[in-house]
């Protein structure tokens, strides 16, 4: 059996990957692929976490808590997606590091089902737009008091990234842009679900129109049915086009308030976000999404 940890991070798709794959249970589970609730198998993993103690959970563990969280008899594969799998909002940076929590959290899911073949799935985001959107989502205390935790040109992916490798070395890891969501969605489903050829998911414009203007996914509907895309990269292009116009607005944070917050820090810190995705691209036992 495939175990798969859709581990966030916070403020990436916003819970679009479990929707959609949610609204295809009926599809995937004809092909053994098995995509629980969040509010069944959470509390159940946190209670197992604090029973084990740090130890792999043995065969009769394993099989009561699928008992618990599932209804269907030897599924193939299993996917567990929870941006808090590897902190609470609050952790997400801290000691100059990205999730300085993440090896002891993916090693605790990983004791989860020692047994089986694990799979952890990560979308990262640039600091310089992260840090704003998990603060958005603290709603307390003022951004430079938050700020201060860390020096944000020091934050790294790829360093967070060699520590969950490093804590789960025989586990499979996936990991793409956040940017890069829309244009590779329905890419990324596949690789997520493995569903193979014969399923056809279905709810794939919603990540569409949690970004874009009705208006928006309309024209572009209306564009690509009469002007059909000779290939994926001539998608891509028209769909960038078409988010440059009619991407949603009121889902793009405020800009927060901080002395040290300025042009040429953004500037710093997105320069470094991508060296630092050029190192990851070439991590060893990484498979890096893009488009």
């Amino acid at each position: 059996m495939q175990v798969v940890f859709h581990v966030g991070a916070h403020c990436t798709d916003e819970g679009q990957i479990q929707a959609c794959l949610a609204n295809n249970r009926q599809q995937l589970a004809k092909v053994g692929i098995v995509v629980p609730n969040p509010g069944r198998f959470r509390p159940i993993f946190w209670e197992t976490i604090d029973v084990l103690k740090g130890e792999p959970a043995n065969a009769e563990v394993q099989q009561v808590m699928l008992d618990s969280i599932i209804n269907a008899d030897n599924p193939e594969r299993i996917i567990f997606s929870n941006s808090a799998f590897l902190s609470n909002p609050q952790r997400v940076m801290a000691e100059d590091k990205l999730y300085p929590d993440a090896a002891f959290r993916v090693t605790d899911l990983n004791n989860l089902f020692p047994d089986q073949e694990v799979e952890f799935c990560l979308a990262i985001r640039n600091p310089a737009t992260l840090l704003p959107a998990v603060f958005a989502k603290i709603d307390s205390g003022e951004f430079d008091a938050y700020l201060a935790q860390t020096n944000p040109l020091h934050l790294r992916w790829s360093e967070m990234i060699t520590r969950l490798r490093d804590a789960t070395p025989n586990a499979q890891l996936k990991v793409w842009c956040n940017e890069d969501t829309p244009f590779i969605w329905p890419e990324l489903l596949t690789e997520i679900s493995d569903h193979g050829p014969t399923v056809k998911l279905s709810h794939l414009d919603d990540y569409t129109s949690s970004i874009m203007t009705a208006e928006g996914v309309e024209r572009l509907n209306a564009y690509l049915a009469t002007h059909p895309p000779s290939n994926e990269a001539q998608r891509r292009r028209i769909l960038s086009a078409f988010l440059d116009k009619f991407e949603i607005e009121d889902r793009l944070e405020p800009e927060p308030e901080a002395p040290e917050w300025t042009e040429q820090l953004l500037d710093n810190m997105t320069d470094a976000y991508e060296d630092d995705l050029y190192v990851i691209e070439r991590m060893t036992g990484v498979q890096f999404i893009a488009p």
